[in-house]
């Protein structure tokens, strides 16, 4: 077709004479192309006329253009001339008008076709064309059914040089090749149309291109130019190949030109528009054109190609793969095949390479490949005129050979050396080396954080050494084989350059009060010398010391009673190593030596003394009459040892004080003695006393504690039997005791004493012939009193509940009595027990509105402490409301029946308010309700749970260790637990139980049960499982499957988790377990049996004495249910969820995961993207502008905020962080009315905190001045905001710079929301927020957070031996443990050997089973202190009154035991009493039942070797115990010494055992495992027993 204006000359205007029916008349009228309307003579305007107007070129023809034209209406008077519009028919049935709305031809022939586009890009083109280019493009793609199998489009643009914008397989659907239409460049250049034609020949109709055989091809040319080049042979070359050529030429084309590249006929193969504009009006008729066309040629190949002839090759195989080369086999394809080509490439994108071999072959190699690369492969059979559709596969090379056996040796610290096994092939080697700090990483990121050396070596070199390492440091070290420039997987090996090693062995000896010698061991001969520093612990002043090549050194002018931080380093010609730490503490001045009294006379007597230690300036020798409050005191110079006390009175005993002071300032323990003074006709006999023998001195009282003194003494005579220690309370009001110990001993321990008492302790040696009471000294102790807690604080007030907290006495305490009631009297007063580390105390379930008192009070093992009291009130239930001034009445709904109310109603006029009108009512009884059936009797909740609310989970253990009939027992434990609970459900405590052994199966999510009653229901259900014990991967399928929200879990409610298990664990706890502690899950964790109690504690949370329970086997389970319930129901009523801060377990929030700001929720979370923060390792998030980030507060803190509590906060104000103030964080009511929060003011350079008191009172606090300004200057800070009821603090950067009083805060409503960054001027719907980065945010709930913080995240304060390690930084850690291997099978019994020599004792192994029961008789308990006499013990008579105190007898002889009595029924438990004296040693008994574990008992004889038992599992090694004495009959001394030996070592290992036993109240006794007494003497070798089978728990 030809222009547009060609189109309108050529015009023809055809109409119809009256449209009835079809007889009317046909009448054709022809124009030029330069008109657009025409004249109709004849006509007849009462008759209707239909009107058509048809575009006509050569001998084609457009749809027509048609319209009716309607003259009934019309009233003719021959006078209006003015022109008619036609009527639209409707629908019309032609339009030449281009229109979207009408309706695209479609090619719908069943042959497909390879059409390629070849469309000009030059300059003469223009953008703006070049988009209708685009358009005509589209169109005449939608016009086609494209696909794989049916049309395929590619397209190629030109200007100077053509390019392939996409092949003919490019593109699988129409959509595709439209969307590659839309984004197609424009190119530019100059117009060379027959290069364009050529390259389309070679590279676009190609098989590997897409190009079918025996398949229509058309070309479409489109062109705004002539070319500037021929285009005669090109088109013709393309014609010759079977392409079928369009030509379409737009505004300045040659139409000869056109039709020279065209295919014949011209007037179908050549279209040629004036415009850009009008390009899509040609659409349809090359459209049709070439849907005709393709249907043509598809026909007449159908008909000269005989399809038996040709086709494509079969069965691609593969063979012979290295990393550089395969071989490529097919089956031969069908006719004469003149050549095959193979087509190959890399998956992933590379040039297509081609391998040409004869058509008589059916294989080929491919070589020069790439290693570990995948290559897709077509293989094509040529023929003479056509080529196959492409044989397609893949294959992958293998890698390079890399080098064998890397070695790293001879490692000095500044060198190593490499080997390896040479490579096949290999061109070359390049090794890779730097030091190695991080695990898992890749090469890229290795090759990115540091600067790797690098060095490339021939393929003869296979020893390299490297050089210029550094002393103590890991390297890498990485080997690759070259293949050219290709490198093969490489070799790696690690190892660690020698240290510049440090000293080793720090000790510390000789300390006294001023100096210490350290001592080390030299770590080589290559030090040079040492440098000591030294300083005081906490202090900053630091002292150093230079010292050559010895390994010790001493110390001088210490300070008292002080600890010290050593640190010694070694000096190396490389440097100095790193330092070996240490610490050491002086001891207190020394009192001084020997304190001794002679030349005793009626008025004076001498004082001596030794001198303790040199820096002595002065003695204060202090002296009284004793028991009398008036004393004298003289000062004695340093250097004299003696002095002379005179003008004493006769007869008077006189009590002697003595203390050094040195040149420190600090004063010694004074040294007491008692002398009286002589009469008149003592003074010889004393005299030649004290000449013959010596006395006691240096007599000492230390130790002291609440019941006991320890005495001490020295004494030069070796003739003395034993001495005669007596000790009285100066109170009076009892009567003087006595102790005898051995000679040969110069120490006693005396208890049980009354506390806070006053004992005067006399020593006389007893000699053989009797006491020599001359020779006697005294001295004065004292008891420690039982002190009171002290500063008693009351904190969380809330309706129904408040925490205490308290100092501690510093004596140690059994634990402390708390006691709470009602002020008023009106309730009964209660009474708890916790244990000697608590020091707070949650008071749970109170009245509200109610004033208690309240006392705290320290038990001691003598008795309990003066009453720590104080008042606390819980908040008032009381409701106030509003009414406007015009009301008289008010309806109060939602009462209590049969209740009693007061109401009092008040005027107010603006800010004042009237006296109160008040009146009681009454409420009416509620109306009685039917008898209904009694509901199925259910557990009463305990009270210590009913505010309980938490997700609670028990883990039990179902391994084959436990059995049937201990695990019913266990499942009853679990219904006693869970039926202490009281709400259960969503709104208040949630509960769900897995079983464990090989894996984990859930018995019922948390949201399965919503009343007691079913759930305790479905507890009974729980069947036995059996299996292995795999607490680790259990531990991971409770937090993985059990804590979700889609199994129930809730946000903001405390998360507990309570594990039950009989055996260590036969996979890895630790890692799971700490993961868990680190997200805030509190953990309980219940052993017995073969339980391990230190992997108990690893599971637990902290500390382990609240979270870790530990019982013989399962029948004791029930002992601990009370102590468990009472913790598991605390730890789910805390107003502050458990979080893991700096190792520990703490009460706070971590509000960064409330806002889902971490690393795997934050993408969710809309206006927040993650950068880094301060260290690169610490993620930080960016709150862009009006992001307005909230949460509602009922999930983030259910409970309210506490009464104390520190805000921390780690954030960056940005450079386009608005001048207004706005909010950091706050809390808004419903009505988005703010209730607490702080306010930033980036202009004002202020810090504002804002809050409700307990009143309604709004107040705020604002903080300013340099150091507060400095968080608005573009740099992270840490700020840290402490509120308490009295103080709001600010600490920066872990400084202090301010502090303002403020009023105790009343609680939150928790119906609102928490939000960041909110501006201050928000109001309603149009809040907007502030842009500023934040790292850090948490709220811990306690005031002192801020003081123990130390800003480890901030570069310039961080301290790394204070703080954690980065995250992500190399740390050790036992995950690289492999996985168990399998058990093997067990052994069978072995012969029975001779009897062998008794062995060393063996490490102490896990209890054995019960034994069999016993013949009757175990040795009973001590019995009272017997009187000592001469005959023969009886019977016990009836106590008689107390005696005056009687003259020392001489020892009797050992009396025989009493028969035991029957045993009594238990009793209740009473309240511990005070200790009582030993008593003497029994006589073995026969054995008896195994009872529960008691105290150990005095070392009995050995009795005769039992039976051989089964093998157990080794037990963990235990120390080796001191060899016992023989356990013969000793003396009384002999004795008590064993039983204080035994009892000072159970109370070392086991007092934070006992501690949890004595903090029940009231608890029965619970049974743990003993720790043995004592080893006895060995006793005779039993036979050798037969080979045991092991036995294994789970």
């Amino acid at each position: 077709m030809k222009s547009w204006r060609t189109l309108l000359f050529l015009a023809v205007l055809q109409f119809l004479s009256p449209t009835e029916g079809q007889s009317g008349e046909r009448n054709e009228l022809r124009i030029g192309k330069g008109e657009n309307k025409a004249i109709i003579n004849d006509f007849n305007p009462m008759k209707e006329y239909s009107v058509k107007v048809i575009a006509v070129s050569g001998n084609q023809q457009s749809r027509a253009l048609q319209g009716n034209y309607a003259v009934d209406s019309w009233e003719f008077d021959g006078q209006d001339t003015q022109p008619q519009r036609l009527k639209d028919p409707s629908p019309p049935e032609e339009d030449t008008e281009p229109s979207e709305a009408a309706e695209q031809f479609v090619c719908t022939t069943p042959a497909v076709a390879d059409i390629v586009v070849l469309v000009d890009g030059s300059w003469s083109i223009g953008r703006l064309n070049f988009r209708l280019v685009r358009t005509f493009l589209e169109n005449l793609v939608n016009a086609f059914d494209v696909g794989i199998d049916k049309v395929r489009i590619g397209l190629a643009q030109y200007s100077g040089d053509p390019r392939i914008e996409w092949h003919l397989n490019a593109f699988t659907t129409k959509d595709s090749v439209i969307d590659a239409v839309k984004n197609l460049p424009y190119k530019g250049g100059n117009t060379l149309t027959g290069l364009a034609l050529t390259y389309i020949l070679k590279n676009s109709f190609k098989p590997e291109s897409g190009s079918r055989s025996n398949i229509p091809k058309i070309g479409i040319l489109i062109t705004d130019g002539k070319s500037q080049d021929a285009v005669d042979v090109p088109a013709q070359s393309l014609r010759d190949a079977g392409v079928e050529l369009f030509a379409v030429g737009v505004k300045n084309a040659d139409e000869n030109e056109l039709k020279v590249i065209a295919s014949e006929p011209d007037h179908t193969h050549v279209y040629n528009v004036a415009d850009f504009s009008i390009m899509n009006t040609i659409v349809e008729g090359l459209t049709r054109t070439v849907c005709d066309g393709v249907e043509q040629q598809d026909k007449e190949i159908r008909n000269l190609v005989p399809e038996e002839t040709e086709g494509a090759p079969e069965n691609l195989q593969t063979s012979e793969v290295t990393a550089r080369s395969f071989r490529v086999s097919w089956t031969a394809a069908p006719g004469r095949v003149e050549k095959y080509r193979v087509i190959y490439y890399p998956s992933k994108g590379g040039q297509p390479e081609e391998v040409v071999v004869d058509g008589s072959e059916t294989s080929a190699i491919v070589e020069n490949l790439n290693s570990l690369t995948e290559y897709e492969i077509a293989v094509f059979a040529v023929y003479s005129a056509s080529a196959s559709e492409g044989l397609r596969g893949s294959e992958t090379t293998l890698a390079l050979p890399m080098v064998g056996g890397l070695e790293l040796y001879d490692v000095t610290h500044s060198s190593m050396r490499a080997r390896w096994r040479a490579a096949d092939g290999a061109s070359g080697y390049m090794v890779l080396y730097a030091p190695l700090s991080s695990e898992s990483i890749d090469e890229t990121e290795v090759m990115q954080m540091f600067c790797w050396m690098q060095v490339k070596v021939g393929e003869t070199v296979t020893d390299l050494e490297l050089v210029g390492l550094s002393p103590d440091t890991e390297y890498t070290v990485t080997v690759y084989a070259m293949f050219g420039e290709e490198a093969s997987d490489p070799a790696t090996a690690q190892d660690t350059t020698l240290s510049l090693r440090p000293p080793r062995n720090l000790r510390v000896t000789e300390v006294d009060h001023s100096s210490v010698r350290l001592n080390w061991d030299a770590p080589s001969d290559r030090v040079k010398s040492y440098r000591v520093m030294y300083v005081k612990t906490g202090g900053v002043q630091s002292n150093e010391v230079e010292v050559g090549p010895a390994t010790s050194i001493y110390l001088k002018n210490l300070d008292s009673v002080t600890e010290y931080t050593a640190a010694v380093f070694a000096v190396y010609d490389e440097g100095q190593s790193e330092p070996l730490n240490g610490g050491f503490s002086t001891k207190h001045v020394p009192a001084p030596l020997t304190l001794r009294i002679s030349e005793v006379t009626a008025e004076s007597f001498r004082v001596s003394w030794t001198r303790p230690a040199d820096g002595v300036v002065l003695y204060k020798l202090v002296w009284s009459p004793f028991g009398e409050a008036d004393s004298e005191e003289v000062l004695v110079p340093g250097d004299v040892e003696s002095y002379v006390l005179n003008n004493l009175f006769s007869l008077t005993e006189y009590e002697v004080l003595l203390s050094a002071i040195y040149s420190d300032k600090s004063e010694s323990d004074a040294v007491a003695g008692l002398q009286t003074t002589l009469g008149s006709i003592t003074t010889t006999a004393i005299t030649t006393t004290a000449v013959s023998r010596l006395g006691v001195s240096n007599l000492q009282v230390d130790d002291e504690t609440t019941h006991s003194l320890q005495v001490s003494w020295e004494f030069q005579d070796l003739d003395v039997n034993e001495f005669r220690v007596t000790y009285i309370s100066l109170r009076g009001d009892r009567a003087e005791e006595t102790v005898l110990v051995p000679g040969n001993e110069r120490t006693v321990l005396l208890q049980p004493l009354l506390s806070d008492s006053q004992y005067k302790i006399s020593v006389s040696p007893v000699y053989p012939d009797g006491e020599d009471s001359a020779l006697s000294m005294s001295s004065m102790g004292r008891t420690l009193p039982l002190s009171a807690p002290t500063n008693l604080r009351v904190s969380e007030e809330w309706f129904n509940r408040f925490r205490l907290a308290w100092d501690t006495p510093a004596s140690p305490t059994l634990g402390y009595r708390i006691i709470y009631q009602p002020t008023s009297g009106s309730g009964r007063a209660l009474e708890t027990f916790v244990g000697e580390d608590v020091n707070s105390l949650m008071i749970m379930n109170l009245q509200p509105g109610t004033q208690y008192s309240v006392k705290v009070i320290a038990s001691y093992t003598t008795g309990s402490s003066q009453p720590l009291t104080t008042t606390a009130n819980t908040h008032d239930q009381s409701q106030e409301l509003s009414v406007s001034g015009g009301a008289s009445r008010q309806c109060f709904y939602n009462l209590t029946p049969d209740t009693q109310y007061n109401i009092s109603v008040h005027t107010q006029i603006q800010d004042t308010e009237g006296p109160a009108v008040t009146v009681t009512a009454t409420t009416l009884p509620a109306p009685t309700q039917p008898p209904t059936a009694p509901p199925p009797t259910v557990p009463p909740a305990k009270e210590v749970c009913k505010a309980a609310k938490a997700d609670l989970v028990f883990l039990v253990d179902g391994s084959w260790s436990i059995g049937d009939d201990n695990f019913q027992k266990i499942i009853r434990f679990l219904y006693s637990t869970t039926g202490a609970l009281d709400l259960i459900g969503p709104e208040g405590t949630q509960v769900a139980i897995v079983q464990f052994s090989d894996d984990a199966r859930t018995e019922f999510k948390l949201s399965s049960y919503a009343d007691k009653e079913s759930l305790l229901d479905a507890v009974q259900r729980i069947t036995y499982k059996g299996g292995n014990t795999k607490t680790g991967r259990a531990i991971k399928h409770v937090k993985d499957s059990i804590f979700t929200p889609e199994s129930g879990m809730r946000r903001g409610i405390p998360r507990v988790l309570v594990v039950l298990t009989d055996g260590r664990s036969q996979d890895d706890v630790n890692k799971i377990s700490k993961e868990m502690q680190v997200d805030g899950f509190i953990i309980f964790a219940i052993g017995f049996a073969d339980a391990d109690y230190g992997e108990l504690v690893n599971i637990a949370s902290k500390p382990s004495e609240r979270h870790v329970f530990f019982v013989d086997d399962v029948d004791a389970v029930k002992k601990i249910e009370e102590q468990l319930i009472t913790f598991v129901c605390e730890a789910a009523t805390a107003t502050c969820p458990s979080v893991l801060m700096s190792g520990n377990t703490l009460a706070g929030f971590r509000m960064m995961e409330m806002f889902g700001l971490v690393e795997k929720h934050y993408s969710n979370v809309q206006g927040v993207s993650m950068e880094p923060g301060t260290f690169n390792s610490f993620p930080c998030y960016r709150l862009h502008k009006d992001a307005l980030l909230s949460q509602p507060t009922r999930f983030l803190h259910p409970e309210g905020l506490p009464s104390d509590y520190t805000i921390s906060v780690l954030f960056r104000i940005l450079p386009e962080t608005p001048q207004e103030p706005f909010a950091l964080w706050e809390i808004l009511n419903k009505d988005n009315e703010p209730l607490v929060g702080i306010i930033l003011d980036n202009g004002g350079k202020t810090l504002t905190f804002f809050n409700y008191d307990y009143k309604g009172d709004f107040q705020t606090v604002t903080f300013e001045g340099p150091e507060i300004g400095r968080i608005f200057y573009g740099s992270f800070h840490k700020v840290h905001v402490a509120i308490s009821k009295t103080t709001a603090k600010v600490v920066i950067d872990c400084k202090t710079v301010g502090e303002k009083p403020i009023t105790a805060a009343g609680n939150i409503t928790i119906d609102g929301m928490e939000v960041l960054g909110r501006m201050v001027r928000s109001r309603g719907k149009r809040d907007n927020s502030a842009p500023f980065q934040l790292q850090m945010f948490d709220i811990v709930c306690s005031t002192s957070w801020a003081a123990r913080d130390k800003c480890c995240e901030l570069p310039g304060l961080r301290v790394e031996q204070d703080c954690p390690a980065l995250p992500n930084a190399c740390t050790c850690s036992q995950d690289s443990k492999g996985p168990p291997g399998p058990s093997g099978p067990p052994g069978g019994p072995g012969i029975r050997g001779s009897r062998g020599d008794r062995g060393e004792p063996g490490s102490v192994g896990p209890q054995g089973p019960t034994g069999e029961t016993g013949p009757p008789g175990p040795q009973g308990p001590p019995g009272p202190q017997g009187p000592s006499g001469h005959s023969i013990q009886g019977p016990p008579g009836a106590p008689g009154e107390k005696g005056e105190k009687g003259d020392a007898g001489l020892p009797g002889p050992q009396g025989v035991p009493g028969a035991g009595g029957a045993p009594g029924r238990d009793g209740s438990p009473g309240q511990r009493g005070l200790p009582g004296k030993d008593g003497p040693q029994g006589q073995v008994g026969p054995p008896g039942p195994l009872g529960s574990p008691g105290a150990p008992g005095a070392p009995g004889s050995s009795g005769p070797p039992g039976p051989q038992g089964d093998q157990g599992p080794p037990g963990s090694a235990g120390s080796k115990g001191e060899r016992g004495e023989r356990g013969d009959m000793q003396s009384q001394a002999v004795v008590r010494s064993i039983a204080r030996q035994v009892c000072e070592q159970l109370i070392q290992s086991h007092l934070s055992r006992f501690n949890s036993i004595l903090n029940q109240i009231p608890s029965q006794s619970v049974s743990f495992r003993t720790v043995s007494g004592p080893p006895g003497e060995p006793g005779r070798p039993g036979p050798r027993g037969a080979t045991g089978r092991a036995r294994f728990s789970g």
